[in-house]
């Protein structure tokens, strides 16, 4: 099975370029929003951690942002509880499609978090900040704070675009991004 592996700046279109890839693929930020809303063991681990932000199940965003924005502590005991979580997902979701000749991982923090392995090819999202801020300010609920504090979080982008493969320049045009999958898909198959 071959893994590519989404990078790049929040808000660069990493999601929107990896549907295009048709073929299945694990979104980490829809993983990370299941287990926010139905995992209760995770929550009752939130709000043990951190009982003066997580007061009833699910957890609300709201509280989650409050608790991320209140210390730079806590982003580090959220991801703590939370990604290996998602770890354990993704090795679902690996198994499950093993069988499949690719597979597209969307995940927000995969070199930071270490998940990348070595044969893993590494797609850059390049993507014009005025393109990006665009987009961004279409999301709802929208927290300029919350992005900056993810930010630093975050390795360069200097350094993600020198350990990609490939690089794809998103214009946010479905025919553009086409061109740059196929070309990508031609290569490695």
């Amino acid at each position: 099975m071959i893994r590519i592996a989404l990078v790049g700046e929040i808000g660069s279109g990493k999601t929107f370029i990896s549907k295009l890839f048709g073929y299945p693929t694990f979104n980490a930020d829809v993983v990370v929003s299941e287990i926010y809303n139905r995992d209760k063991k995770t929550f009752n681990k939130l709000k043990k951690r951190l009982p003066n932000f997580f007061f009833d199940f699910p957890v609300k965003k709201k509280e989650l942002i409050k608790a991320i924005l209140k210390n730079k502590e806590n982003i580090t005991i959220i991801s703590s509880i939370i990604h290996p979580v998602v770890r354990k997902k993704l090795n679902i979701f690996l198994k499950k499609n093993k069988k499949e000749i690719i597979v597209i991982l969307d995940i927000p923090l995969f070199l930071e978090n270490k998940i990348n392995k070595k044969n893993d090819i590494l797609v850059f999202v390049h993507s014009k900040k005025f393109d990006v801020l665009k987009k961004l300010k279409l999301r709802k609920n929208l927290n300029y704070q919350l992005i900056s504090k993810f930010k630093k979080i975050q390795l360069s982008l200097d350094y993600k675009k020198r350990k990609s493969h490939f690089i794809i320049k998103n214009d946010f045009t479905k025919r553009t991004v086409i061109k740059y999958t196929r070309r990508i898909l031609n290569k490695i198959t």
